[in-house]
């Protein structure tokens, strides 16, 4: 039985993950591929190799069409978040949005099984690191560092307020099921749409985005053991 502080424990480790990736990009700002690379390999692989098997073993016989339209819609929904107009400031805040549903992941996860949770929470704290990137990469030419750290924080922050309220809303088995499928859905958007592309082009981005797949599939064929 997983101790009830281990997803907190994990939220703050997803704050700090989104944060340090935030720094990263400021000293670093060139060698953004790897990690763009890596971490699309280890949320699409997550997205595939377990999202969806657990959802589909959740949802029992006869439930695999509900799972994939789940799957398609929060596909759908995060390409309309990362289309909406109104420049900068909606780009950010749809990014603290995702970081948010990435908290909910994890406390959604842990109500399935500590496997699942730790699987989720891995890629999570994966591909926060690249979302900290990401603030930093919508910064506006001439903007005061300050205003630019305000915005990492506030990023920072979403993923342990996620984690809180997927901890404090029960959950059934079947509509658990549906969350995943649609979180399945829309990391398969992150990584296969916005972190493998931005890696494209970049000195071994694309073994690393075939490293993070095979990481993944280590962990979920060491889980299953």
């Amino acid at each position: 039985m997983t101790a009830a502080w281990i997803p907190y424990a994990l939220g703050i480790a997803a704050s700090l993950s989104t944060y340090m990736g935030g720094l990263l990009a400021l000293r670093f700002g060139r060698r953004r591929d790897m990690l763009f690379g890596l971490t699309g390999g280890m949320v699409t692989g997550l997205a595939l190799l377990d999202l969806l098997p657990e959802a589909l073993d959740g949802a029992g016989p006869g439930g695999a069409d509900l799972i994939f339209g789940m799957a398609a819609g929060g596909l759908a929904l995060y390409i309309l978040l990362h289309r909406l107009p109104g420049g900068a400031a909606i780009g950010r805040l749809t990014l603290i949005a995702h970081s948010l549903m990435d908290g909910l992941g994890i406390g959604f996860a842990f109500q399935v099984s500590e496997a699942t949770g730790w699987l989720v929470a891995a890629a999570v704290l994966a591909h926060d690191m690249a979302d900290g990137a990401n603030i930093i990469g919508t910064a506006r030419a001439g903007e005061a560092l300050a205003a630019t750290y305000r915005w990492l924080s506030a990023n920072a922050m979403a993923p342990f307020i996620g984690v809180a309220i997927g901890q404090a809303i029960p959950i059934d088995e079947a509509r658990l099921s549906l969350l995943l499928a649609l979180f399945a859905g829309g990391f398969l958007y992150i990584g296969a749409s916005e972190l493998l592309p931005r890696g494209r082009g970049g000195h071994g981005s694309a073994v690393a985005g075939v490293a993070g797949m095979g990481i993944i599939a280590s962990v979920v064929h060491l889980a299953g053991m």
